[in-house]
Formats: C-alpha cells, sequence, structure tokens
C-alpha cells in the first residue's frame, strides 16, 4: 500500500460491499498480505497428501508415508506461520526464514512437498515475507519554502544529478596532488 495514498471516506450512498472492499484494502495494505497468504496455502498440501487416498472403484490408492506425522506437523507449522504474517508483522523475518526452512524439509518427508505445489507456494511465501518492508509515511514539506520553485542546490547544479554531491568548494585545484603526481607523473626514490 502507498504511504501518500488518499485515505478512503466513507460515503453516505455507497454499498455495503465498497466498504468492506476499502477496508480490506486497507488492511492488507499494513502488513504482508501475499507472503501470509501463499505460506498458509503452501502448508494445506503438504498437510493432506500424505494423509489423502483415492476411491475408483474398488481400489484405493493411498498416498500414505511413513513420515505422515511430520508431514502433517510442518503443514500446521506453514499454516500458522502464513496466520502470524497476518496479525504479527514484527515476526515477519523469521517467519520468512521459517517458512523456506520447513519448505526444504517438506521435500524429502511430505511427497516432495505436497508434490510439488505446497513447496513452491511456501518458499514464493518465505521470500515476500522476507522482502516486505513496512511503508513510511511521506515527511510534509513546510509550506513557505516549495522544493520545486526554490530550485536546484549548488550540489545538483555542478553535477546535474540528484544525490550525487558535487566537489566541496574548499578544495583547491592542487588538494588533491600527491606526489605520484609531480613532475609529470614520474616518481623518485631518493
Amino acid at each position: 500500500m502507498n504511504p501518500q495514498a488518499p485515505v478512503y471516506v466513507r460515503a453516505e450512498d455507497d454499498a455495503w460491499l465498497t466498504v468492506v472492499y476499502y477496508h480490506f484494502h486497507a488492511w492488507s495494505g499494513r502488513r504482508p498480505f501475499w507472503a501470509g497468504l501463499f505460506t498458509l496455502l503452501g502448508g494445506f498440501p503438504i498437510a493432506y497428501f500424505p494423509y489423502a487416498d483415492l476411491r475408483l472403484g474398488n481400489v484405493s490408492l493411498a498416498m500414505a508415508t511413513t513420515g505422515g506425522a511430520g508431514a502433517l506437523i510442518i503443514g500446521v507449522l506453514l499454516i500458522t506461520l502464513g496466520l502470524a504474517l497476518w496479525f504479527q508483522q514484527t515476526i515477519r523475518v523469521f517467519a520468512g526464514v521459517a517458512s523456506i526452512l520447513l519448505a526444504l524439509v517438506s521435500l524429502p518427508v511430505s511427497n516432495l512437498g505436497g508434490f510439488g505445489m505446497g513447496f513452491i507456494l511456501s518458499l514464493i511465501g518465505g521470500a515476500l515475507a522476507l522482502s516486505w518492508a513496512p511503508g513510511q509515511p511521506a515527511d510534509e514539506e513546510p509550506a513557505d519554502r516549495p522544493q520545486a520553485a526554490a530550485g536546484p542546490t549548488k550540489a545538483e547544479a555542478v553535477d546535474g544529478v540528484r544525490g550525487i554531491p558535487g566537489p566541496r568548494e574548499t578544495e583547491t585545484a592542487h588538494a588533491t596532488e600527491t606526489t605520484a603526481h609531480a613532475d609529470g607523473g614520474r616518481n623518485s626514490a631518493g
């Protein structure tokens, strides 16, 4: 969410669905929503597939593995981390690292990480959690000195590039000259 975006103010004739949408958008913009969603969705196939069975007529296909309990623990932890990312934004670095590590552990434990679906979703969720940073509101400029009317500073006028400082006023043409530059660039040892 852009911290400079205007805040939605409810009008009298807004529909309830519009109000819910804007409140949800404001809520999800202040937290790593997509990271939590991907991590949460990655936990379901990891926890589900070791216990799932498919019945085709009289034939039963079961994906039961010896790591069924481990897969259930990994899946529940990923779901918990996804929910924690939504409601406790301050643990985003821990949750991101834990999601990536649990996704990697799920490869040998849980049918290749829920047949790759849970593995990929959890990796993406963990990476998004690590890369998310809370937005900072922009500082207000004082009204008595608008930036556009003030013109460029002396450093910007010299370099022509904003953010790169120009030469200091105390330096002279000879201030950077060393003994290596003396005598035409030749150096004498004695």
